[in-house]
């Protein structure tokens, strides 16, 4: 794994130069590109165990369909499913190659074959059981076609991809509202923080392979998202809200990077609120979760650190490994448990953080 996690670094993502009006991942406040070498992975042999446990747990346990969703009501959920497909492609497992390339496959297929009619491009699972807020589905589903476009080396496949894809966002780009975000349905209507990070992360990652996204999309989200910025650092729900909170907050500063925004007083001021959280040190940490959305939270405020630069990876990383470790260090099975949503969902989250220092999935690719 070492030596292929060396090839990551020297190799550029599928292309990485297309993302032509978006800046550069850059250390926020100085302007400078963060060295590799600088950056430590921490991954020691408990934590990859935990990961191969945890990918073999998601593969084994794949529904016959090819989605996930361990759980009744998140069965064949997109936004599942594309998270468990991530976590895999996080651990080099790919269409045809690795392990668990079938299974990726077999989510591909089913997340294609999702595509809804009305409006076309729409991605979401209209038998599922879980049926609210369906623009999570369609920018999760989105992200994981964008990041396995350029892995997929069936033609007839990517052919078909790419018209998704163009779909997709079409999709997002129309049901910006206003503000500048988007809400549950795939329509100009009221905003929120959470969803928005879901459709900008999801542009952001196919701009990056060379799909064509206005740029004044990307600049009415980051306007979008400071007027959710709160006096104390931290990110709302809504716009003009108070009261931040750690999850919303990750989710905020991930936005701007996604949107372009590297540096600036409210990505630092961002990024300082959330070390207030840093996994271990916060003192109501019994009670976080599952009530504070703990996954979804941790998915993003790994990727803020990542991004942010060695000295914030360095910091928080060892410390969310810890505490990840620690959740099923007890547990024979290797999963990771979240009883508001499913565990398929948690140990998906919990292997994407993890294998971030791996460098294989496009969007966090240095």
């Amino acid at each position: 794994m070492t030596s292929r996690r060396r090839f990551m670094f020297r190799s550029a993502s599928v292309g990485a130069g297309l993302a032509a009006s978006l800046s550069i991942r850059a250390n926020p406040g100085d302007g400078t590109l963060p060295q590799p070498v600088d950056y430590v992975d921490h991954l020691n042999p408990e934590s990859i165990k935990a990961i191969d446990r945890g990918l073999a747990y998601l593969a084994n346990s794949q529904n016959r369909d090819g989605s996930f969703g361990d759980t009744a009501l998140f069965r064949g959920n997109l936004a599942v499913t594309s998270l468990a497909g991530l976590a895999l492609m996080a651990g080099g497992h790919l269409p045809g190659r690795g392990a668990y390339g079938n299974a990726v496959s077999r989510a591909l297929q089913f997340v294609l074959s999702k595509e809804q009619k009305s409006p076309p491009g729409f991605l979401n699972n209209s038998d599922g059981t879980y049926r609210q807020g369906p623009m999570y589905s369609h920018g999760f589903a989105t992200l994981f076609l964008a990041e396995i476009f350029g892995m997929v080396q069936d033609a007839a496949i990517q052919d078909r991809l790419r018209g998704t894809i163009e779909r997709a966002i079409r999709v997002i780009v129309n049901s910006q509202n206003s503000e500048g975000g988007w809400r549950y349905e795939p329509m100009k209507m009221h905003a929120d923080s959470s969803v928005t990070i879901c459709q900008i992360m999801a542009l952001r990652s196919a701009r990056n392979i060379g799909f064509f996204v206005p740029k004044e999309v990307a600049d009415r989200c980051v306007k979008y998202v400071r007027s959710c910025q709160t006096a104390d650092g931290g990110y709302t729900y809504f716009s003009g809200q108070g009261g931040a909170a750690f999850p919303r907050s990750a989710a905020g500063v991930v936005a701007l990077y996604c949107a372009g925004v590297y540096s600036g007083p409210e990505v630092d001021r961002g990024l300082r609120y959330l070390m207030r959280f840093k996994p271990g040190t916060f003192a109501g940490r019994a009670g976080f979760m599952p009530d504070q959305h703990y996954y979804y939270g941790q998915y993003y405020a790994a990727q803020a650190m990542w991004t942010a630069g060695p000295k914030y990876w360095n910091d928080w990383f060892p410390a969310i490994r810890d505490e990840l470790l620690r959740f099923v260090r007890s547990r024979p099975d290797g999963i990771w448990a979240d009883p508001t949503v499913c565990s398929h969902y948690a140990t998906a989250m919990a292997c994407i953080i993890l294998q971030i220092p791996n460098n294989y999935l496009p969007i966090l690719q240095k």
